[in-house]
């Protein structure tokens, strides 16, 4: 899933000062899974913002309301009758929904309340991890399904450094060897043979360079 994490306040409150009737938008999606842009956060940061206001004897608007996905048309369009109401939007959303939102609604300044991270994996309560660069050509069955660019700490594709200790990263040793995992896991499918291939440095043109990349399914479309 996406992760993010809230601005700073004081970056938040620098970014809306311009306007008087705020609708801070939350997302139910990737976003409220990491605990930084759902409804309870949505509500959380409104009431922050509008105690800071009401401190200055600064006369604000400020409301919240939630969406199931702001990265979905069909989710947005359902603010058409409440959008005339506001100044600006500032959205709780990772980046990919605060551009959808501006998408849709190019008159209304879509600011964002968070710094989008990246693509993980929820270990366990509170905890996120990074294991996918969404490099558009996965080779996680090769490496046992780990992914040595994002998880190996020097991004080595073809082996380890060998400067791992006990199974752990010499460049960070709170970090499991990424390599010491991919061995360990294809020695336990029985394919360790699929490291003998030597792989080409990482065609990165199949994520950046060409634009924004987009996915287009016409048995999905109507």
């Amino acid at each position: 899933m996406i992760t993010a994490e809230q601005k700073p306040i004081d970056e938040i409150r620098g970014m809306i000062a311009p306007y008087k009737r705020i609708l801070v938008l939350g997302c139910a999606s990737c976003v409220a899974e990491c605990a930084a842009g759902g409804e309870k956060e949505t509500a959380m940061l409104g009431s922050a913002l509008r105690m800071a206001a009401r401190m200055e004897k600064q006369e604000v608007e400020i409301e919240e309301k939630t969406l199931d996905r702001q990265c979905v048309n069909e989710f947005i369009v359902l603010l058409d009758d409440i959008i005339d109401k506001y100044d600006a939007i500032l959205s709780l959303g990772c980046g990919a929904g605060v551009q959808a939102v501006a998408d849709m609604f190019p008159e209304t300044p879509v600011i964002p309340a968070l710094n989008t991270e990246f693509l993980g994996e929820t270990k366990s309560q509170g905890l996120w991890v990074e294991n996918c660069l969404g490099c558009g050509d996965c080779m996680l069955y090769y490496f046992g399904g780990v992914c040595p660019l994002a998880r190996c700490s020097k991004q080595l594709f073809n082996g380890p450094c060998g400067g791992s200790v006990n199974g752990k990263c010499e460049i960070n040793p709170d970090l499991d060897c990424a390599w010491q995992l991919i061995i360990d896991r294809l020695s336990a499918f029985g394919a360790l043979d699929r490291l003998e291939e030597i792989y080409p440095p990482k065609d990165w043109s199949k994520k950046q360079g060409g634009g924004p990349r987009k996915i287009v399914r016409e048995d999905q479309q109507r």
